[in-house]
């Protein structure tokens, strides 16, 4: 039976969960989570309860650590609390640093994750004012064995914990919430408090995010070792995707009025596609070709400035299947191993549609094009427990586009602007925005509670009489004003 001690999974989580971080210039901070998350498992109570789950053959012959995985051991699962000492141990090491800036938010931003891996982000505040957070980082040592974890905390994992825990460490979670507080004379409009604060709770989720994968992830590969031939494990060669796309572009034909147009739109959003990054919006009519014209700058755009990924974020299930069938078509080829490129991601799936692969890369957008839905993306950003939040990680460094963007639900217009603002400013990502009727979110009712920071000149088919002009060029209806007094009778309509 292979067995994955907890310092070895430690380790792992520590070496993922930082490289995921260091995206959003949190490496330090990423590595040090994923090295305390599990301090509580060093229990004799913990450890008591997996050796009873082994000699009760709860596992299949490969066991893994990650007791809440484990459907079996209902009687003790979710009472042995192994997250909090993680958390205690991080606040009690950080709160030595008197004299640094911001130490008990990155204490409280660092613990928080680690409390929170297994059940979802806890509330710090409940509804009735009760600190929760504060409650939880200082529960007894009877039940959190804080003490006795400590004490059997092997040396090299100390000592890599105090080579982490430093000012360097808070000095990099404090430039991230200095960013976050601090105006930029650039930006014509300063967020409010009200968003500030938003941000910084997108800061924290992002950095959970990382976490949460980071773990699933060792426990999963440690169970079937064959996952990981599955995942991305290299940066995406953008050329490779570009030169089948531009083959594809190249075939199309110019022989129609409307194929000129689109062709057209696609060579600006390919001209505009090495500006720097940002938010853009795409305004194209009905039948011009967006959906083709917006991979093209998300493809040349990634290369450009070497991202991860493009996550491709469509409103309605009924369209996402012919839309992710359309783009498939253009990068797989018959006999060629080069599906594992366009994933999609949405309920209608069906189970005879899904390898083991697509699922497991699912789990985490682990592709280079991400198909999926808006409540997808929503989910990310705002679910409760684990399971959404992992993708929220893989947001960063990459190419967002929107299509039909006018169709997020009113109620969560702000938080979309404020989560988009945010990713876009701190996670290193592009966002382009396409429909025919765009949306004024840069211009929202209540800019207190956040609205879109746009590119300048971010149009990419150029000014409002240039958007008016395709807009004519595609126009297919024209409709007549026949209204008339005191109006129409039968006899009339049936001519």
């Amino acid at each position: 039976m292979a067995i994955q001690t907890v310092e070895e999974h430690l380790r792992e989580v520590s070496s993922i969960a930082g490289f995921f971080a260091a995206k959003f210039r949190l490496a330090k901070s990423g590595s040090l989570i994923g090295l305390v998350h599990d301090f509580g498992k060093f229990s004799d109570a913990f450890q008591n309860y997996i050796r009873a789950c082994v000699s009760q053959e709860f596992s299949t012959g490969v066991f893994d650590f990650d007791i809440d995985d484990i459907e079996d051991a209902k009687s003790l699962k979710g009472k042995i609390d192994h997250s909090t000492a993680g958390a205690q141990f991080l606040n009690s090491s950080i709160s030595q640093f008197e004299k640094a800036k911001f130490r008990e938010l990155c204490a409280q931003i660092l613990g928080l994750a680690v409390v929170s891996h297994h059940g979802g982000l806890i509330d710090c505040i409940d509804p009735d004012g009760h600190n929760k957070y504060a409650e939880r980082i200082s529960k007894s040592d009877d039940k959190t064995h804080y003490s006795e974890c400590l004490s059997k905390l092997p040396a090299k994992i100390r000592s890599e914990c105090e080579s982490l825990i430093n000012m360097d460490l808070i000095a990099e979670l404090a430039c991230c919430v200095k960013e976050i507080f601090v105006s930029n004379p650039a930006s014509v409009v300063q967020p409010s408090n009200k968003v500030r604060e938003f941000y910084l709770g997108c800061l924290a989720r992002c950095l959970y995010s990382c976490l949460v994968d980071a773990d699933r992830i060792s426990s999963a590969d440690f169970e079937d070792p064959q996952n990981q031939n599955a995942r991305m494990n290299a940066a995406t060669d953008w050329n490779v995707a570009i030169a089948r796309f531009e083959g594809f572009i190249d075939k199309l034909g110019l022989t129609k009025p409307i194929d000129r147009i689109r062709r057209n739109i696609s060579d600006q959003c390919r001209q505009r596609a090495d500006e720097i990054q940002g938010i853009y919006s795409l305004t194209v009519p009905t039948g011009g070709g967006k959906t083709f014209a917006s991979l093209r700058y998300a493809l040349h755009h990634a290369a450009k400035h070497k991202l991860d990924r493009i996550v491709y974020v469509i409103p309605y299930t009924s369209i996402i299947e012919q839309n992710a069938q359309e783009i498939r078509k253009i990068f797989e080829f018959e006999g060629e191993d080069f599906s594992s490129w366009v994933l999609e991601h949405h309920s209608n799936l069906e189970a005879e549609q899904q390898t083991w692969q697509s699922k497991l890369l699912a789990e985490n957008w682990d592709a280079p094009i991400v198909v999926t839905t808006m409540v997808q993306f929503l989910e990310a950003w705002f679910g409760s427990g684990t399971r959404s939040v992992r993708r929220l990680h893989q947001m960063a460094n990459s190419v967002l586009i929107f299509d039909e963007v006018q169709t997020v639900p009113v109620r969560c217009v702000h938080m979309f602007c404020n989560a988009l603002n945010f990713i876009t400013m701190f996670g290193k990502s592009t966002a382009l925005l396409c429909t025919a009727t765009q949306p004024v979110l840069n211009e929202l009712h209540k800019p207190d509670k956040g609205q879109l920071v746009l590119a300048a000149n971010h149009e990419l088919v150029g000014d409002k009489s240039r958007v008016e002009q395709l807009f004519a060029e595609l126009k297919r209806v024209e409709i007549l004003n026949r209204c008339k007094e005191p109006g129409w009778n039968l006899e009339e309509l049936s001519e």
